[in-house]
């Protein structure tokens, strides 16, 4: 019996409830998940132009750099990582060659009778968008500038409406400075040559100094390549606008090494058919829908659409086509339309 009692205590005693343990977890905050992926987001970004640059992406490496260095406000993604030597090293992979063809003029062929009617489509495919004009009275494109030139820039339609015109394109490149050498980022101060109904509006070239420009004379027939303002007055030249690299010459694509040297960004480009009807053709870029183009894939896209003679104009954040009362196009300037000093514009 006593025996017995003892097992029964014994028992009891091994009856005896479990301590919980308590889990060593801890619930993450909303803070701490923002501030991971914040941490990842600026350790991506501080590291992938190194990856890029110094990675074995040849072609990437100088899409990059070409993108960057055509672009004044960004050239600091490729020199704060490469030194001058390496993007000069680079940017000559992709480049044009220059080019001592001019337009034969002979080769354009003036129609009897104008037409007036202005076309309009548009392009669209996995990389970019873009949009272009086939005006078929060449006599109706003509060089526009802002009223404040030199001072201000205007934009695109305001130059279009300031002139009456039904369609235009940005134009020339520019400085972000006044005449006066003030930093004032508002697109005033043009580059090159700039004439318009027979005159010269501005010029800051040398005398007899050549530039690649385009061109308009008397018959609606555009030039492009490299001439100096007294060569063009001696060619009746109506309207003409300096910019560049010419694109297509006399029918041929100028040459080109890699894809242009220019990067991947918004183009603007200008171009003339064999039957003189000239095409606007603008390309969106630095978009999630549409990235841009290299200035080779203008200069094909151009090349497909007819143009036997074309001219690059500037682009980027400028890439601006106004038609019919409308912006058509979709500009990468954060503001909207940029102030610019010269315009193609459709009368």
């Amino acid at each position: 019996m006593n025996t017995n009692k003892g097992n029964k205590n014994i028992d009891q005693k091994s009856r005896v409830k479990p301590k919980k343990v308590k889990k060593n977890t801890k619930r993450i905050s909303v803070k701490t998940l923002i501030a991971f992926f914040a941490f990842e987001m600026i350790f991506t970004l501080c590291t992938a132009p190194l990856t890029l640059l110094y990675g074995p992406f040849e072609n990437a490496k100088a899409t990059y750099v070409g993108a960057a260095m055509t672009s004044m406000s960004h050239q600091y993604l490729a020199t704060w990582f490469l030194s001058d030597e390496k993007i000069a090293k680079i940017l000559g992979q992709n480049s044009t060659e220059g080019t001592s063809e001019t337009t034969n003029t002979s080769e354009i062929e003036i129609p009897k009778v104008k037409d007036d009617t202005i076309e309009y489509y548009k392009i669209e495919n996995e990389k970019y968008t873009g949009h272009y004009l086939v005006i078929k009275d060449s006599t109706r494109v003509k060089i526009g500038y802002t009223s404040k030139l030199q001072v201000e820039g205007e934009t695109t339609s305001q130059i279009a409406e300031n002139n009456d015109a039904i369609a235009a394109v940005n134009g020339g490149g520019f400085t972000d400075q006044s005449s006066n050498q003030k930093w004032t980022g508002n697109g005033g101060l043009p580059i090159g040559l700039i004439m318009s109904s027979g005159k010269v509006i501005y010029n800051d070239l040398g005398k007899d100094q050549e530039a690649d420009l385009l061109a308009i004379d008397k018959q609606g027939i555009m030039l492009v390549g490299k001439y100096s303002a007294e060569k063009l007055q001696e060619l009746g030249v109506q309207e003409a606008l300096s910019f560049g690299p010419s694109l297509v010459i006399n029918g041929k694509m100028t040459p080109m090494s890699g894809d242009g040297g220019w990067g991947i960004a918004p183009r603007t480009v200008i171009g003339q058919r064999k039957d003189s009807a000239i095409i606007l053709l603008v390309i969106d870029g630095r978009g999630a829908s549409s990235l841009g183009a290299t200035l080779k894939e203008a200069q094909e896209v151009i090349y497909k659409l007819g143009a036997v003679n074309a001219m690059n104009l500037d682009g980027g954040k400028s890439t601006t086509m106004y038609y019919d009362g409308d912006i058509v196009n979709t500009p990468s300037y954060s503001m909207g339309e940029r102030s610019i000093p010269t315009a193609i514009i459709v009368k």
